[in-house]
């Protein structure tokens, strides 16, 4: 298989003679020299995040550890497929978790992947309440794209991940600064407490539509393919 990394460019091609030829994916894999498996990363990638998506390297991103715990134990869990679990968490491809798995279920440590991190994108930066919530609702709006989310704000990527999970579980409550205000829920009013319990609704309810659409698009893809 070929050693190097392929640009942008080669990867549309790729992609386009394989969805317009009569070749299978084995055959055209065998022909430009690449991973089945790699193209087929290259195909999901580019039918939910677009062309630039493409410009990605498959084993040069950087991740936090719990973005790596966390991807792992979803597809251990049986949750989510191999594929699901790549599209979730917004990896470069089915190889990187691959690996993750690996070294998890080999009891060896998931660390940071620093290199190439900024020490502003590793230690962070203080915010406010608005800001945060300026920021998850940013990186939902980018389906989650907390690399880009935390360049363009100036802070980590943990930063990005952990308040969209608060946010996801707690909605703005979550967000907050917690330090003093263990009992912050239990000064909440009955009615600030539906409130809430209907934005956790909501919010599951979206995302289980989001990964039916996820479903349904990978199925049509297959079929297409038969």
């Amino acid at each position: 298989m070929r050693k190097y990394s392929f640009s942008k460019e080669e990867k549309l091609e790729i992609l386009n003679f394989y969805e317009n030829s009569h070749f299978t994916l084995n055959e055209v894999a065998e022909l430009y020299k690449v991973d089945s498996r790699t193209i087929k990363d290259w195909q999901n990638n580019y039918l939910f995040f677009g062309e630039e998506s493409l410009n990605r390297s498959e084993n040069h991103n950087t991740y936090p550890k719990e973005i790596k715990l966390a991807a792992v134990q979803d597809y251990i869990s049986g949750s989510y497929s191999l594929r699901e679990t790549v599209r979730k968490y917004r990896l470069s491809g089915t190889s990187v978790l691959r690996n993750w798995i690996k070294k998890y279920t080999s009891h060896s440590e998931l660390k940071d992947s620093s290199k190439g991190m900024s020490q502003t994108m590793t230690k962070g930066r203080k915010t406010t309440v608005q800001e945060r919530i300026e920021i998850v609702q940013a990186c939902i709006a980018n389906e989650k794209n907390y690399q880009v989310i935390a360049e363009q704000y100036a802070i980590s990527y943990q930063q990005v991940y952990q308040w969209v999970k608060k946010f996801e579980k707690s909605g703005e409550l979550g967000l907050q600064d917690r330090r003093g205000r263990t009992k912050l829920e239990e000064e909440l009013s009955t009615e600030d407490k539906f409130r809430l319990e209907i934005q956790r609704m909501e919010r599951e309810n979206e995302r289980l539509r989001a990964e039916n659409l996820f479903l349904k698009k990978l199925e049509e893809i297959e079929r297409r393919r038969r």
